[in-house]
């Protein structure tokens, strides 16, 4: 068989009896776990491709410490669910030679399996459709890129924010990125040194919610596996330095309707629409229960603090970096926002899903969007804030536990099978890991996440 040429051949193109012709040893079906961890089985590629992978029902029960099944989660041993591929979304791995990676979908007797994470962000999708809706979204990482000193995982570098001298340094390793993220079809746009000591961020393109939530994944692969390839580790773990900033996954949203941007409103004060501020004003209502699925982690709550840019508090406001909502400003509009509280220990499925499902509760009872906040609500007294209707976010996962368990919209949209394995997997988690030191969930969750 001849191969395809490679320069002629688009991401999307590549199709699964393109494989054996283009030397793929090894096929990886990958799936996202509740605990937010990618795994994958690997099927030996041959003529004819067959892909018939099962896994345990239980495997979407595992905390993120160990691979045992949290109490209470309600799946076991007995019983498996399938991993289908959707193979729109084939890639060859460049930092993988040799083998190429698809997205799966969990499904049971044929058909979506109630605790496939793509179900549940498809059937929010399809719920704001019914509105005339839909959403275009992007994933903003921040991640730190390390060396091994022995045990220990050190800064690659000691730049500030924005240094030059950061982008001479990983120059190599940020141009490879950038190719493999073109390479597996996602769009990077802009990077820069963030303020911690071998902290990046860069950005990929928006897209549709689905396309975005995969991306995320894809993109989590990619910037682990180049790290690799250049002797690096690269970690998304919010908060590995306790003197040093923490590593948040902002989500940027838009909305749509028949190809236009209804995100904005230049004639309202606010800059947003009506549904705009509707949909804004139902994340914020919803904001401390979905701290539980947006920042999900006990490490997460290291880096929600005040006055640290995190979005302590549940607040909008127009480029204010404090606000856990912040609102682009723009003459014609604001064209998109984006929530603060995200960060890469989350499932990006069920995260972006659930903030789609308490948009649609704030459009569904057109809820009124608070006052904005274009101050920092830290440095106002505890009085202040309560005058002014500011409400804290959970100080831990424990609390956005309690939250979410509260919470019948959140929980109505999940469904009771998922709503109940997440949160015991969250609430393993919790308990395994709040009396652990900083140092402990590093040495523990740097290369899981």
């Amino acid at each position: 068989m001849t191969a395809p040429d490679l320069d002629d051949l688009a991401p999307s193109d590549l199709a699964p009896s393109d494989l054996t012709a283009l030397g793929v040893n090894y096929l990886r079906v990958l799936w996202c776990d509740n605990a937010n961890v990618i795994r994958a089985r690997a099927v030996r590629v041959r003529e004819p491709l067959r892909v018939n992978v099962a896994i345990s029902q239980a495997q979407m029960a595992l905390p993120v410490m160990a691979d045992h099944v949290a109490p209470g989660a309600g799946l076991g041993p007995v019983g498996e669910a399938q991993l289908v591929p959707d193979w729109t979304t084939l890639r060859l791995l460049p930092f993988a030679p040799g083998e190429a990676q698809v997205l799966s979908d969990l499904t049971l007797n044929g058909a979506p399996w109630v605790h496939c994470p793509r179900a549940f962000l498809r059937a929010q999708i399809a719920r704001l459709s019914t509105l005339g809706l839909h959403v275009q979204a992007a994933f903003e990482n921040e991640f730190y890129l390390l060396r091994r000193a022995g045990e220990e995982l050190l800064p690659t570098d000691d730049t500030v924010y924005a240094a030059t001298g950061s982008m001479n340094l990983h120059r190599p390793f940020m141009h490879a990125l950038s190719d493999a993220l073109e390479a597996l079809g996602l769009e990077p746009e802009t990077y820069h040194a963030e303020s911690g000591p071998g902290q990046l961020e860069l950005s990929v393109r928006h897209t549709g919610a689905l396309g975005s939530a995969d991306g995320q994944i894809v993109f989590r692969e990619a910037v682990r596996g180049v790290a690799q390839q250049h002797g690096r580790v690269a970690s998304f773990l919010p908060k590995i330095f306790e003197s040093q900033a923490g590593s948040g996954c902002h989500l940027n949203l838009s909305l749509w309707q028949g190809g236009v941007n209804v995100t904005g409103d230049a004639s309202h004060l606010s800059g947003l629409s009506d549904t705009g501020r509707a949909f804004i004003a139902g994340i914020l209502a919803h904001l401390p229960a979905l701290c539980a699925l947006s920042i999900p982690s006990p490490n997460s709550y290291r880096r929600l603090r005040p006055s640290a840019w995190a979005g302590a508090y549940a607040t909008w406001g127009h480029l204010n970096r404090e606000a856990a909502v912040r609102v682009s400003a723009a003459s014609a509009g604001s064209a998109r926002f984006e929530l603060k509280t995200s960060d890469a220990t989350a499932n990006p499925y069920l995260a972006l899903g659930s903030v789609i499902a308490a948009g649609l509760d704030g459009i569904e009872r057109n809820l009124p969007l608070p006052p904005e906040t274009a101050f920092d609500p830290g440095l106002l007294s505890g009085a202040e804030r309560e005058a002014r209707g500011i409400v804290a976010l959970p100080r831990s996962l424990g609390e956005a536990i309690t939250a979410l368990e509260h919470n019948p919209v959140l929980l109505t949209a999940l469904g009771t099978e998922r709503a109940d394995t997440y949160l015991a997997v969250r609430r393993a988690e919790w308990q395994a890991l709040q009396g652990l030191s900083l140092q402990e969930e590093v040495t523990l969750l740097a290369e899981r996440y």
